[in-house]
């Protein structure tokens, strides 16, 4: 049996890649001792978390909370889909925008993704205050950025044939992107905004913790006061939520007869 040769560039790689994982685990805490140190508070929130508020006060405030969140992600959404789509149809190749308008359209959508809905949440937080606004600008710009992305990826894969059937008639590019690429990824572009709205839900709640409005600040609150049997009611509203989000867009996304799969 032969021994496989394996080239000493190849091991050397391998062990640096190996050195740094150890170095980075190492270096921020990662270990049994770790989670041995922080038993106390672990077995603390698991006592509060086992007892969940369901006093009718509080789900009411719960509730208002919750509507907010599916409020917030919602008007990002739309938002997201007046910016993105725009920006995905100067991107498309196949839809012929000049060069310079098309580069300027990348170069815009890949800032909007490249910025974390996190701090795109604190510096809105910070121009027009506490609240949902601050949530709903920082997602939709987010989402924008996403959206144009994908979008963009699905009308360049729609077949050529009707495209330049329709070139060919000497039509202008609004006319090609309207009757030969748009109709052809309507299906997968309802897949994809529908996709969205279920990572806005998510996303919603995460910038609560900033001060973005919904469940999150609940949340943020609840963890700050040690107030954990809260905690356990917003956390089972959220999930709740978030599922509830997920059936509906797979059916929706079923009913429009999408055939994006590769992002679920």
């Amino acid at each position: 049996m032969k021994t496989r040769f394996v080239p000493p560039r190849r091991v050397g790689n391998a062990t640096i890649v190996l050195l740094v994982l150890i170095w980075s685990l190492r270096e921020t805490g990662v270990g049994v001792g770790s989670l041995i140190d922080g038993r106390v508070g672990a077995l603390r929130m698991l006592r509060g978390v086992a007892n969940p508020d369901f006093s009718g006060e509080f789900l009411g405030i719960v509730a208002g909370a919750v509507l907010e969140t599916l409020q917030i992600s919602l008007a990002a959404l739309v938002f997201a889909v007046a910016l993105g789509v725009p920006l995905a149809l100067l991107i498309a190749g196949n839809v012929g925008a000049p060069a310079a308008v098309r580069k300027a359209a990348v170069t815009v959508a890949a800032t909007l993704r490249g910025v974390p809905e996190l701090l795109l949440a604190l510096v809105f937080v910070a121009a027009v205050g506490l609240g949902p606004a601050a949530g709903v600008y920082a997602i939709g710009l987010h989402g924008a950025g996403l959206l144009a992305k994908l979008a963009s990826e699905q009308l360049e894969a729609v077949p050529h044939g009707p495209v330049t059937a329709v070139r060919a008639m000497g039509a202008p590019r609004y006319v090609i992107a309207t009757f030969a690429i748009i109709p052809q990824a309507s299906s997968d572009l309802v897949s994809l905004i529908l996709y969205q709205w279920e990572c806005n839900i998510r996303t919603a709640t995460i910038v609560g913790f900033v001060g973005g409005g919904g469940v999150g600040q609940l949340l943020d609150i609840a963890l700050k006061l040690f107030r954990y049997d809260e905690l356990a009611t917003l956390i089972l509203a959220v999930l709740a939520l978030i599922l509830s989000v997920d059936m509906l867009s797979r059916r929706l996304r079923r009913k429009a007869g999408a055939t994006v799969s590769a992002l679920h």
